[in-house]
């Protein structure tokens, strides 16, 4: 097959990069800067450019464009380290939940920030006793009249601490199987009763937090879809989550430094550098198909595995080429650090082998 790029997509690259290297320059470069890199100002830019909600229909703001043109720009903004965390959940997932489940207001009252990089939003997804077990979850929200009242805590909720909604999976109903009974609702993070409490890691980031709802009042204009049964819903949104462009170059930065340091003279080194080289090619392989829409249904969780792994060996390889220098605290050794976090955030590798064995392979439990 023909795997070149189109005269309008190299332009798009370019720009994407140009763009890239001036965001660098003025908002700081970020480690896993799709996850840690939180700058409003720099979301508000890419709003001005259309660069959110790029792949949207134009009917409801977007811009209409294929998916491949967003992983372009996304793979020139992640690889620089550009700080896109603000945006970059609900670009990903809640827009286009939103477009796909649901109402004309909610798309009316949502999309709109969405797309400027107004606000940002956070998923409560985890909790204590239910990370990768979604239909474990017991946050509940019970109704009354034209509310919701939830109750529960949700944790790992990235950017709740500046979020202006969370979208919150939750449980309606407790009188089915447990992957019943569940749904999705947007809950405005100013509201009475909610505690937010962020947790730092061992890199003093502090995108990670704890939520609590107490009885919390929220409208039933808020829940997405069908009440009770949001399950699908959600793993359409892992989908989303799990097959894309940052699950492979999070640390894609910390890389291309480690390659101006590296001895390119000794042939262990090489054959390290063509492995991991290699790594990145498969890994941009599986994203495509992701992206094109050609992978299997669920096949994003073996894209996931790899892909995280993969990232896990480039900061394997980052320290053993910076030395006793990667120990010394400071920007690189706090991503170094983070990487332990790429097999599990999004759901841990053993999770992602079990759903391609069970779900894409059909492999007895």
């Amino acid at each position: 097959m023909e795997f070149g790029w189109t005269d309008e997509q190299l332009e798009l690259r370019e720009a994407a990069r140009s763009f890239a290297l001036d965001a660098v320059a003025r908002f700081g470069r970020h480690n896993d800067s799709w996850i840690n890199g939180y700058s409003k100002e720099c979301s508000r830019e890419l709003g001005a450019r259309r660069w959110i909600g790029l792949t949207w229909p134009t009917e409801y703001g977007g811009g209409g464009r294929p998916p491949i043109d967003r992983l372009i720009i996304a793979e020139e903004l992640i690889s620089a380290g550009v700080p896109i965390a603000a945006s970059w959940f609900a670009d990903r997932q809640m827009g286009p939940t939103l477009i796909a489940y649901g109402t004309d207001e909610q798309r009316a009252a949502f999309l709109p920030g969405i797309l400027s990089g107004e606000t940002t939003w956070c998923i409560g997804m985890s909790e204590p006793d239910a990370g990768s077990d979604l239909a474990g979850l017991s946050t509940a929200a019970r109704r009354e009249g034209d509310e919701f009242v939830i109750s529960g805590q949700k944790i790992w909720t990235s950017f709740a601490g500046v979020a202006d909604y969370c979208y919150l999976i939750c449980r309606t109903s407790t009188e089915s199987k447990p992957h019943l009974g569940i749904s999705e609702i947007i809950v405005p993070l100013n509201l009475p009763g909610i505690e937010i409490r962020p947790i730092r890691d061992m890199t003093t980031n502090e995108h990670f937090c704890e939520v609590f709802f107490d009885d919390v009042h929220v409208p039933a204009e808020n829940l997405v879809g069908a009440e009770g049964n949001a399950f699908g819903q959600t793993m359409r949104q892992l989908e989303h989550e799990r097959g894309g462009i940052d699950r492979l170059l999070s640390n894609r930065a910390l890389y291309e430094l480690a390659l101006e340091r590296a001895d390119l003279g000794d042939p262990l080194v090489r054959q390290e550098l063509a492995s991991i080289e290699t790594g990145y090619r498969l890994g941009r392989l599986l994203v495509t198909r992701e992206v094109l829409g050609q992978a299997p249904k669920g096949f994003s969780a073996a894209t996931k595995c790899f892909c995280t792994e993969h990232e896990v060996r480039v900061a394997n390889f980052v320290s053993r080429v910076l030395g006793a220098e990667a120990t010394r605290w400071g920007d690189v050794a706090a991503g170094l650090c983070y990487a332990p976090g790429y097999t599990i955030m999004g759901g841990t590798s053993n999770i992602m082998r079990n759903v391609l064995g069970e779900r894409v392979l059909g492999l007895p439990r």
